[in-house]
């Protein structure tokens, strides 16, 4: 009911963005160890998972966070994998108005309870701009050795219509 009575954040008359509805910037750290499999076990490493492919990718930049879209069917395409290949996503989810049509465009309305950011998205945990690629890319690590899944799709939506999508595949 509170949220409810939180004001628009953009668009004061039928604005659907509110403080509720958006992630909160909060700090935060990440790290990963990106480095050749040769080279991890050089240093007595056990790899986690590779990159199995990514892409980056523009779109109209009037449509704020839609860019995850169209690199995350370009990253599955040059991975030769399809939506139903992957066994989690994280997205990044800068507003709940932002991440719905992404979720819906790529086909996961009927999986968002059970593949998609199942520890909470940005607006839930905040959004640590500076490391929130860090943050995404380890916590879907971390969720696929969890549910013993081969592979998985990392989001990111950024400003100017730009999207990032990386597939991991565990090794």
């Amino acid at each position: 009911e509170a949220l409810a009575t939180l004001r628009p954040a953009f668009d004061p008359v039928s604005g659907t963005v509110t403080a509720g509805t958006s992630s909160a910037l909060s700090d935060g750290a990440a790290a990963m160890l990106v480095m050749s499999e040769s080279r991890a076990h050089e240093l007595g490493l056990k790899p986690r998972a590779r990159v199995r492919s990514m892409a980056v990718v523009g779109c109209d930049p009037s449509i704020m966070g839609y860019g995850p879209v169209p690199a995350s069917k370009l990253a599955l395409k040059k991975a030769g994998l399809s939506v139903s290949d992957i066994g989690v996503f994280e997205m990044n989810e800068a507003f709940a108005a932002q991440i719905l049509p992404c979720i819906k465009d790529l086909g996961l309305m009927e999986q968002i309870d059970e593949k998609i950011n199942l520890n909470g998205g940005a607006i839930a945990l905040g959004h640590p701009l500076g490391c929130s690629g860090a943050r995404i890319s380890t916590t879907l690590l971390n969720l696929m050795e969890r549910k013993d899944v081969q592979f998985g799709l990392a989001t990111m939506c950024i400003g100017l219509g730009q999207g990032i999508a990386t597939v991991f595949e565990r090794v």
